[in-house]
């Protein structure tokens, strides 16, 4: 059955591809993507149209089935696996972390997957069992700079509902100093959702480090902060 629902998933992704598309797609990446060249709207219509198919299975064959995906390095697929992980939510549970945490370390090669796979599926996970948050933090000694983002922007979902502030500080201050702008878009990202709820605490930290931060992550932080507290971080 997983098979199938493989193979009738890929040759609708194919029957889907549009050439002009994927050139435009390229154009957001500086690193080589693998594309089919579908619009992202398309993409989350197709994925969701086979969850009726795949609610039968286990949620251990769903994730064998996210691998396959991942595999492929196409980048629509990881946003189905990305999906499809997602929609068993409500199985999570601590083991899962695991399986994640594999698909971070040995998949990610660009933004997109990686913010898909983050904020939501392994953000949710996180936030049901918080003792991965060491995790996280461990993320950030990694040379690959898709780990080091993942660190920040699994905390993406959990800062709007305004948890973690002493976690996403911590990891804040471990990426503050990379020379990576992926990593500093992925943390300043972070401290910008969550200075919506802890606005004194984010403008307080942004002010204690704008000597030596980044311009890039603290313009990310400082986004949807007023504008006199805009003014005082930019200041030299």
């Amino acid at each position: 059955m997983s098979a199938t629902i493989l193979s009738e998933l890929r040759t609708a992704l194919t029957s889907l591809a549009d050439e002009q598309t994927r050139l435009s797609g390229e154009r957001f990446f500086r690193e080589p993507v693998k594309l089919y060249g579908i619009k992202a709207s398309t993409v989350t219509e197709t994925g969701k149209s086979f969850l009726k198919a795949l609610k039968p299975l286990p949620k251990n064959e769903v994730f064998a089935l996210c691998e396959a995906l991942w595999k492929s390095e196409m980048m629509e697929e990881s946003f189905i696996a990305c999906q499809w992980a997602y929609s068993r939510k409500k199985q999570f549970e601590s083991a899962d972390f695991g399986v994640f945490e594999g698909w971070v370390h040995c998949y990610l090669n660009n933004w997109a997957s990686c913010d898909s796979l983050c904020n939501h599926t392994i953000g949710t996970v996180v936030e049901m069992y918080p003792q991965f948050l060491a995790s996280l933090k461990q993320w950030t000694a990694c040379e690959n700079r898709w780990v080091k983002r993942a660190a920040a922007v699994t905390l993406i979902v959990p800062a709007r509902r305004g948890l973690f502030l002493p976690d996403i500080f911590e990891i804040a201050t471990l990426l503050l100093h990379d020379r990576d702008d992926m990593v500093q878009k992925g943390y300043g990202w972070m401290l910008k959702v969550a200075s919506q709820s802890h606005l004194p605490e984010v403008f307080d930290f942004v002010m204690r480090n704008k000597a030596t931060m980044p311009r890039t992550a603290l313009r990310y932080a400082i986004e949807k902060m007023p504008e006199e507290m805009r003014k005082q971080a930019m200041e030299k």
